[in-house]
């Protein structure tokens, strides 16, 4: 029963597309403060919500919780609560063991701009099992009869669809635009952004060419290191179905932590 109301307080994270962290306590041997069951929420900024004993060894789990948002992957923490001279974070004098389990929002394609290839990844998205948005100011372009693989069409604006849809950890955004100006209009409003990926179709002089515009308006060179372009990997792709491929693997590597090299024999 205990549980419950910090289990709710999970799902409304979730569907508020914010990042979490589930901390439950798996064991428990001899004399400490919270036994098996135990839990607590950790969210992206520090904030808690529950607790599994505070203390130092609580502090301890908060500060693991912000590696295992980054990484995406859970993690057992082990601690002994004997001897703080050699480390131990209490003097309880028994064991725990934690188990955090992210929670994060669903893995996004945020794609800006509708053309052949923003039709061709969407589909792929799709099919890869990602959620995908799609925006364009051109609202003939975002149409269910063009997209039909999208799970959210926002005609309009790059304005109004971001005030729609929040950019998470978890969002792969995508600039597959018709031309530098859009480019040059959209990306310093995704800089603060939590976007892991941020991916600008175009060839190497066209993104030169924007990098130039953004410093001209102000855009730190550090800044300008957040975008990947050109985007996907190299495979000589023409066609938008064979660019779409490109740039998905691009995602899922990064996604996933690969090289992009080939595949040993």
């Amino acid at each position: 029963m205990e549980s419950r109301p910090l289990l709710k307080e999970l799902l409304s994270a979730q569907q508020q597309g914010e990042s979490v962290v589930l901390a439950t306590v798996v064991k428990a041997r001899g004399s400490v403060p919270r036994h098996a069951g135990s839990k607590m929420l950790i969210y992206e900024d520090g904030g808690i919500s529950g607790t599994i004993g505070g203390g130092e060894m609580e502090a301890r789990v908060v500060t693991a919780a912000s590696n295992v948002l980054a990484t995406g992957k859970p993690q057992v923490l082990a601690y002994s609560l004997v001897e703080p001279e050699r480390g131990d974070p209490g003097v309880c004098g028994g064991e725990m063991e934690v188990y955090l389990e992210p929670y994060l929002p669903p893995a996004t394609v945020f794609i800006i701009g509708a053309g052949h290839v923003g039709q061709a990844v969407t589909e792929l998205a799709h099919w890869l099992g990602y959620r995908v948005v799609v925006n364009d100011d051109r609202a003939e372009l975002v149409s269910e009869e063009l997209l039909p693989d999208a799970d959210l069409l926002l005609p309009g604006s790059i304005e109004d669809a971001l005030a729609q849809q929040k950019i998470t950890r978890n969002t792969f955004v995508l600039l597959l635009t018709r031309n530098v100006m859009i480019d040059r209009q959209i990306l310093p409003q995704l800089l603060e952004t939590s976007a892991p990926y941020i991916g600008v179709i175009g060839s190497r002089r066209r993104w030169e060419h924007t990098r130039e515009l953004l410093r001209e308006d102000g855009i730190a060179e550090e800044a300008l290191g957040r975008f990947h372009s050109p985007v996907g990997l190299e495979l000589n792709a023409e066609t938008p179905a064979e660019i779409a491929v490109s740039i998905m693997a691009e995602i899922t590597m990064l996604r996933h932590g690969g090289t992009g090299e080939r595949m040993a024999g």
